[in-house]
């Protein structure tokens, strides 16, 4: 069982910043794949972005194209911390988020976290 907590959301003005970090539990983090995921008010959940396990290639990532160039996930398997970092938001990047393991690497997420909320001011 893999436990995830996400943390690091609030509320910034458009153009700005912020960094969620999702914590995991357990010893095989470093062997999972990861995703985020977002849900905004009266909306489907949606795929944000994922980060592969570390390999010895190093790891990969990919991104939803409404972030891709805004946003990057990054791993840190010393402190089983999985990150986004969120840049030039925009009022539509608000939402919850949600950080995600997929254990097999098959985008299939297993286990999810309760969610941080995200909301951007114009």
């Amino acid at each position: 069982q893999v436990q995830l907590v996400e943390s690091g959301g609030g509320l910034v003005q458009a153009g700005g910043s912020l960094r969620l970090s999702c914590a995991a539990s357990g010893r095989t983090f470093s062997a999972y794949a990861m995703g985020w995921f977002r849900q905004a008010p009266g909306k489907e959940r949606e795929f944000v972005g994922r980060i592969t396990r570390i390999t010895l290639s190093g790891s990969s990532a990919d991104y939803a194209d409404s972030v891709k160039g805004r946003f990057t996930i990054s791993r840190d398997n010393r402190k089983n911390t999985v990150y986004l970092q969120m840049n030039s938001l925009k009022p539509e990047d608000t939402g919850v988020y949600y950080c995600a393991a997929d254990p097999r690497g098959v985008r299939q997420y297993d286990y999810w976290g309760q969610g941080t909320q995200v909301t951007v001011s114009s």
